[in-house]
């Protein structure tokens, strides 16, 4: 799907890129935001409190983004110096919630901006490249919001669940092979790469009714 829309649009690997760098280091940030709120000062103490997505993302991450449309990042935390008893869902919770306010933002803004524009036939080439980007940033985000909820380690809904969830946790710790891990990942993955259960699909169905709804209020 990445390679098909970089051939129909270029600029879409740009739109892509931009999106995941600039998303992935936020919701990064906003897990040690979160961590150093906890009393936990790991993120400070590796130095991963910077906007470098090198350190964020690694060099691996970043190639993959590149050439697939998919990458990853980490925020080293440690969970024994957190205060509250719900810290690590706390903690967890706060990447994806970042996800959930990009997305708000961009899709905000796209809205405003179609009302600002109007009915106009003749966009010109910047309007329509920032009404794209913003689409596509707004509904990556969502996926990126709804994926890490999945309650799958390493994905951060599992670690909110543990948290919430004795049950879940005790199954979690009675695994001995972490390689059954992986493979439930693979497959969640899979099944949310397929058509009829493609993420990107149930986000852009969440994100376009928000914008029409804004759009009519404001217009």
């Amino acid at each position: 799907m990445f390679i098909e829309n970089i051939s129909a649009n270029p600029a879409f690997f740009v739109y892509v890129v931009v999106t995941m760098v600039f998303s992935v280091v936020l919701h990064e940030l906003a897990h040690g935001w979160a961590a150093i709120w906890q009393g936990d000062r790991t993120p400070i103490e590796t130095g991963h409190m910077t906007v470098d997505p090198r350190v964020h993302m690694g060099a691996i991450s970043l190639i993959m983004l590149a050439l697939m449309g998919m990458c990853y990042g980490a925020m080293p935390v440690d969970r024994t110096r957190f205060r509250s008893r719900y810290g690590d869902a706390l903690v967890s919770a706060a990447g994806p919630l970042m996800n959930l306010l990009l997305a708000f933002l961009a899709l905000t803004g796209l809205s405003v901006w179609r009302v600002t524009i109007g009915g106009s036939t003749e966009m010109s080439v910047m309007s329509e490249n920032l009404l794209q980007f913003l689409w596509v940033f707004g509904v990556s985000n969502i996926a990126l919001f709804l994926f890490n909820l999945i309650p799958v380690p390493p994905l951060d809904g599992a670690s909110v669940l543990a948290n919430l969830h004795k049950g879940y946790a005790r199954m979690l710790r009675r695994v001995q092979d972490p390689r059954v891990f992986l493979i439930a990942f693979v497959v969640v993955f899979m099944v949310l790469s397929s058509n009829d259960y493609h993420l990107y699909k149930l986000a852009g169905g969440i994100a376009n009714p928000y914008v029409r709804w804004v759009v009519s209020v404001l217009a």
